[in-house]
This record gives C-alpha cells, structure tokens and sequence, in this order.
C-alpha cells in the first residue's frame, strides 16, 4: 500500500507556524547586523529554514500558498523589526562586550548543525566532499576578512551589496556582514538605512539622498533572494548530499570567524583602517568600532564564562530547534 505524501501528512499548527517564523526572523535581522553571524544559520537553528526556501521558490513561480504566505510574512516582519528596534543595542553590546557576544553567537550557530544533520544523513562520500568544500571556503573568507576595503559609494556597488546581503539570508554559514565589509559597503549601508529613517520623520531632502543608496540596494535584495534561493532548490533536488554537505560546512565553517577572545586595538599613524590612513590629524576621526581587531590571552575566568555562553546559546537553538521535529523536510 502506497505511503501517505508529506503533504498529507498532519500540517505544524498555523499558530506554530507563525512564532517559529517570528523566531527565526527576529535571529536572522539581529544576525544581518553583525559581521561573522549569518541570517541563514539563525532560520535554520528556529526550524524555518526548508519553509523558507520553499516559500520564496513558490512566490518567484507565482503559487500563493496560504501557508507559505503566513511563514514568509512573519519571518519577514520578524526580522525588520529586529532590525528598526534592537540595531543600536546589538552593535553596542558586540562593540563593548565582544567576547561574551561572540561566546554565545557561537552557541547559537552550532545549533543549527544537528538541524541540518537530520537532513543530511546517512552520510555518504559527497555529503563530505561538500562539507569540506565549504568549510575550506568559510575559513578562507575568515582569514581574509579585513577593514581595509574602501569607502567608495556607486548604484552598482550597493545593487551588489543587497545581492550578498540576501545570499546571507539564505545561505546558512555565509555572514552578510562579512560580504558588505569585504565589499566596503558595511557602514555605507548603515549611513543610508539611519538617512532614511530620519528622512521618513519629515526630511524630504535626506530622504531623497538615502532613496539613491536604498532603492539599488533594495532591487539587490531582491534579486539575490529569488536567484539564490531557486537555485539552492534546485540543487538541493538534483544533488541533494553535496549540497547539504556544503551546507554542514558553511555552519561548522562560520564559528572560526567568530572567535570571542579578540578586541579592538587603537590604531596609529601608518595603519590603515577602512581604507583610510591613519594619521596624526585624524587619528582622534576614528571611532573604537572602526578599531582592528586583536586577539588576547583570556584569563581562566573569560575561559569558563565563555563556555557556558557557548552552551547557553547551544542550549537556546536546540530547544527552539525541538519546534521543527514535525516540519517537512
């Protein structure tokens, strides 16, 4: 006798449905504001992350699925608030709290492995290949992240930031931050979405100056969501092991970027730091989040509260990962 389909299969509650997309959109818009922690990684850690790629893959082909619309709508909305509310609060905890943020960040992101791993398994040769592929990749960028990208401002430039922005929504492992700040467009981005606010209190001209940024950005955004989530579908269809392999790595590969015991270090007249020199007359121009950074020997206590940290986010996923156990794959 055949097998019942997934889709016939007892649906998540609507009202699940709806505060696991708030979750994981809440997590992916703090996430988008901090280099080194990827959006993707957090929809995948609240259990949304297969409905979410569906969802987009489904609009983009014009089928309006009721529960596809609730899911998106409440990831999305989740994660613009986020952004709108706690922005200033997460920067500055990341800037005077570095490592105890990053301790947890870390948590949070290997939640999501054992999500990813349900899906994957058993493994096979290919699952391992792409894992390491993508690990590989990940501490490559790790490594070759750096502040000295330039400051240069163009409809193109930001057209391609919102395309790297989006692919960090879908690509769990792939850091937004990371991308925007190798592209020199982290802080531009920022300028531009504070313009604009303050342009929708009243201020015609200000807004008009951040609709030049925002509105490439935007178109950005969008055509990096639709392209990169059709073809991760795709891919996950036709090659379903080393995609999901890649995926595995991009998670593992995301944590060594995040290593907690690092803080800023003041610059001084030679260095370069956001494509600037620094000199003697603008030394007092750059702000202590603009400071490169530089790891330090913890002390024993850093070292345990670190720990626990860690396994306090760990501990947060996994239990907000519980809500996915009735998710189609």
């Amino acid at each position: 006798m055949t097998p019942p389909a997934p889709e016939i299969s007892e649906p998540t509650p609507a009202r699940l449905l709806v505060v696991r997309g708030a979750i994981g959109g809440t997590l992916m818009g703090l996430a988008n504001l901090v280099p080194g922690i990827s959006g993707g990684t957090m929809l995948l850690a609240a259990g949304v992350y297969p409905g979410f790629i569906s969802a987009i893959a489904e609009i983009t082909t014009l089928r309006f699925r009721p529960r596809s619309l609730i899911l998106l709508a409440s990831i999305v909305s989740a994660a613009a608030l986020g952004i709108l509310l706690l922005a200033g609060s997460v920067r500055m905890l990341v800037i005077e709290n570095r490592w105890v943020m990053y301790s947890l960040f870390i948590g949070l992101t290997l939640g999501g492995v054992p999500l990813i791993w349900r899906m994957a398994r058993p493994a096979s040769p290919p699952l391992w290949v792409g894992c390491a592929l993508a690990f590989a990749a990940m501490c490559a960028m790790a490594l070759g992240q750096s502040g000295g990208s330039g400051e240069s401002q163009s409809g193109a430039l930001m057209f391609l930031a919102g395309v790297a922005g989006a692919s960090a929504m879908i690509l769990p492992g792939v850091s937004g931050g990371y991308l925007l700040l190798l592209l020199g467009q982290y802080e531009n981005i920022l300028g531009a979405v504070d313009q604009l606010k303050t342009g929708l209190m009243g201020d015609s001209t200000l807004l008009l100056d951040a609709m030049t940024s925002v509105v490439p950005l935007g178109l950005g955004v969008v055509a990096g969501v639709v392209g990169v989530s059709n073809v991760l579908k795709w891919l996950l269809a036709r090659f379903e092991k080393p995609t999901l392999g890649a995926l595995l790595g991009l998670l593992l590969g995301a944590v060594v970027g995040l290593w907690p015991f690092q803080q800023p270090s003041a610059p001084v007249p030679g260095d370069v730091v956001k494509g600037r020199s620094v000199t003697e007359a603008n030394l007092a121009s750059f702000e202590p989040k603009d400071w490169p950074l530089e790891r330090f020997d913890p002390a024993a206590g850093q070292v345990g509260g670190a720990l626990a940290l860690i396994a306090l986010g760990l501990g947060v996923t996994l239990a907000i990962g519980r809500l996915s156990r009735s998710e189609e794959p």
